[in-house]
């Protein structure tokens, strides 16, 4: 029972922990997108305020982008890589399920746009676990058919477009169980999906089988293949960062977690870790994504570390 419980009321938290994920079109109402070069071939789409990244490989052979924002600013997303190209848009790569980096496939898909994605990612479309509650209680839609990826892999793709290779590979359950980092060697940028997010604390979807472990798993990878001109795409965030900023996120995860596991082996229960407030030293740099802070990465990581206490209500 206290296993079911833990499961719901996790979830509830990640799904209160985006906000924005609502699909009224009101809400995007004068929304301009930015479009700005990261390095070499590849550019990096933003909705100023919110919304995931997008990276969008350039060249004469066609446009790859790597995630698609939500479905009301599709034209804009499109607009926006006009800006930069003339030449089609031919692939997407999705990171992941969520809403705000999958909403704009369908769009995409009518204008004979191929997407691609892990086989966990198409998975959890046909589970239609990619829904996020509305104000009233109501949901978003499941996604159309269309918006689901046409062609996955278990581990990695290559892709070679305008001269160039580019690697979309699994990396270990993190953010979801079906994240993939996007590499594009020639132009030394790596996208990282919502795995790593500049804005705050790991953001880690059990309910769609994201994990702690696999998170720094993960984030080690990416801190292997960067090196010191590296750029990153973060998921979430207005600014691309390098290895430096990786290490950074690397070692606050890894210095919370010891904290917490000591709080766990003194026998303390969910609250008195939480009025321990372990996370201090960090609240203010990792705390600017309304809706998730270090109340609500605890209790993820209180769990997973074999913490045992009950979660009170709050």
């Amino acid at each position: 029972m206290l296993a079911k419980t833990l499961f719901i009321r996790i979830a509830v938290m990640l799904l209160a922990a985006a906000p924005t994920l609502s699909l009224s079109q009101d809400q995007f109402d004068g929304v301009e997108l930015s479009i700005e070069h990261v390095s070499g071939s590849v550019y990096m789409v933003q909705r100023p305020g919110g919304g995931g990244n997008v990276g969008a490989m350039i060249g004469p052979e066609g446009v790859l982008l790597v995630d698609s924002l939500f479905a009301p600013l599709s034209d804009r997303l499109v607009a926006a890589v006009k800006q930069v190209s003339d030449a089609d848009i031919r692939f997407l790569i999705n990171t992941h399920i969520h809403i705000d980096h999958i909403g704009g496939n369908h769009d995409l898909a009518e204008m004979g746009v191929l997407i691609f994605a892990s086989d966990n990612t198409r998975h959890r479309f046909l589970e239609q676990r990619n829904r996020f509650p509305r104000n009233g209680g109501t949901f978003v839609p499941s996604q159309p058919e269309s918006a689901r990826p046409v062609v996955t892999f278990n581990d990695r793709l290559s892709f070679h477009l305008n001269g160039e290779e580019v690697q979309a590979f699994l990396v270990p359950p993190a953010h979801t169980d079906g994240d993939i980092f996007v590499y594009f060697p020639e132009s030394d940028v790596l996208h990282l999906g919502d795995v790593y997010r500049t804005t705050s604390y790991p953001i880690i979807d059990v309910y769609n089988g994201g994990s702690l472990a696999g998170t720094i798993e993960a984030i080690n990878m990416a801190i292997e293949i960067a090196g010191a001109d590296t750029r990153v795409i973060p998921g979430h965030g207005l600014s691309v960062v390098g290895r430096e900023e990786l290490v950074a996120f690397r070692d606050m995860i890894l210095d919370i977690r010891g904290r917490v596991l000591t709080l766990i082996q003194e026998g303390k229960k969910l609250e008195e870790v939480m009025s321990a407030r372990p996370t201090a030293d960090y609240d203010a740099e990792w705390t600017n994504d309304p809706g998730w802070g270090g109340d609500d990465f605890l209790p993820v990581l209180y769990y997973e570390l074999g913490g045992s206490g009950r979660l009170a209500d709050r």
